[in-house]
């Protein structure tokens, strides 16, 4: 674990939260390499995406092999211990209750000129999720993203990752009611989702957590589909109170940083005798357990815990713990972490799998300005507008008076010649 101590006295959190966002590798540092990445999947389609999962992964389907069979989809589950399987059917019963409880219903607003305006949501027509694996397999990122998408009324839901594919990741797959899955993980999965090959249609809208090189792809590609936002890699900051117990913190750190070296952990305290004891609580757990040496953690020392609140404002973490014996009244002041965990038990990994919230947050500072993953991600809304007669005779002026102010005395025709009477 690499430790990095800062003292501040509560003025510019802009100006703290940009140094310590700087211990995080930066996305652009991978920029040129994805593109290259998605150059070769664009013009070589299905045999450019066995050649790079070989290249870099070392476990490569053959063509015919990328997409995963219906029936070891549906038939995972059985293969699988039966308490995993009921674990997983849990997990995804809460994250579908929270999801269903996100959908909105459709208005329609009345304006005094007369028009109406009605406003409504529908699904997108497919969705691709990504799910990271490699070392590991991650069904829990299988539920977060697929079932919002369905709850979402998707109706075709995609799911890419890094072969070789588990029967765990196959087992939640079928939990979740995915149609496709695809052995093809990294930037090119990005790619092939985006733009499309042979055998991987494209789809609408990607979503789904990942390294630096599959958020850069997400981001290079954004405008050819919808993206969920940036998500990945991981982030955790802590405030803690004078009685939070530092042991529990380390291990919170440290199991963000289960993921990898290249996310950010930032605890901030009023005391520096509870940053000591989180620093040498989780120096020994990271030592014990085989974090990276370079994973970054920031101890900062605040002026109070309110000053802390700021202090993640300004960073806006991906997940923030709030451990302080007046963690609720501090988590209103709360407006741009990803995810917001209060009291003592409330540990990220309760998110990171069962709780119910999603665990595909934004990250990098993108809690600013985006959330959740949700069914919201995987709907766009639509307006119809109805136009009476006497409305359009009302609105006419304005409108025409706007067109030709802009130079488009077409827009201004148009409007008029609805305005008369026929």
């Amino acid at each position: 674990m690499k430790v990095t101590s800062f003292e501040w006295d509560g003025s510019e959190p802009r100006t703290i939260a940009g140094e310590i966002r700087t211990l995080q590798p930066a996305l652009g540092e991978v920029g040129d390499a994805v593109a290259r990445l998605i150059a070769e999947v664009r013009e070589g389609g299905d045999e450019a995406l066995v050649e790079i999962e070989a290249r870099f992964g070392g476990s490569a389907p053959s063509v015919a092999e990328l997409r995963q069979s219906a029936e070891a989809i549906e038939s995972a589950p059985s293969r699988l211990d039966p308490e995993l399987v009921g674990a997983m059917e849990t997990a995804a019963a809460n994250i579908r209750a929270v999801a269903e409880a996100q959908l909105a219903d459709g208005s329609e607003v009345a304006l005094e000129q007369g028009q109406t305006v009605t406003l409504r949501e529908v699904p997108v027509g497919s969705a691709g999720i990504y799910a990271p694996g490699g070392k590991a397999a991650y069904p829990s990122t299988v539920l977060m993203g697929c079932i919002p998408a369905k709850v979402g009324g998707v109706e075709r839901v995609v799911l890419v990752t890094p072969p070789p594919v588990s029967d765990v990741v196959l087992a939640a797959a079928s939990i979740a009611g995915v149609h496709e899955v695809y052995a093809v993980g990294g930037a090119q999965a990005i790619a092939a989702l985006a733009i499309g090959t042979d055998r991987i249609p494209p789809v609408d809208v990607i979503a789904g957590p990942g390294n630096r090189y599959v958020q850069e792809a997400k981001r290079q590609l954004a405008g050819q589909m919808g993206i969920d936002g940036i998500a990945g890699p991981s982030e955790l900051m802590v405030i803690a109170g004078d009685t939070a117990n530092p042991d529990w913190i380390a291990l919170d750190l440290c199991a963000q940083a289960e993921h990898g070296p290249d996310g950010l952990l930032v605890a901030a305290a009023v005391e520096t005798a509870i940053l000591d004891a989180i620093e040498e609580s989780t120096t020994k757990v990271a030592a014990e357990r085989g974090i990276a040496d370079d994973a970054p953690l920031a101890l900062v020392a605040v002026p109070d815990t309110a000053g802390g609140v700021s202090l993640a404002n300004a960073i806006a973490p991906e997940h923030l713990e709030i451990l302080t014996e007046d963690a609720r009244a501090l988590a209103d002041g709360v407006r741009t972490a990803g995810c917001v965990f209060i009291g003592e038990r409330s540990a990220t990994a309760f998110g990171d799998y069962a709780a119910g919230s999603n665990h595909v947050l934004p990250t990098g500072g993108a809690g600013r300005f985006q959330g959740p993953l949700g069914p919201g991600v995987f709907r766009r809304r639509i307006s119809t507008v109805s136009i009476t007669q006497e409305a359009a005779r009302l609105l006419a002026p304005t409108v025409a008076t706007l067109a030709r102010a802009e130079g488009f005395p077409l827009h201004a025709d148009s409007v008029e010649a609805r305005a008369k009477e026929s």
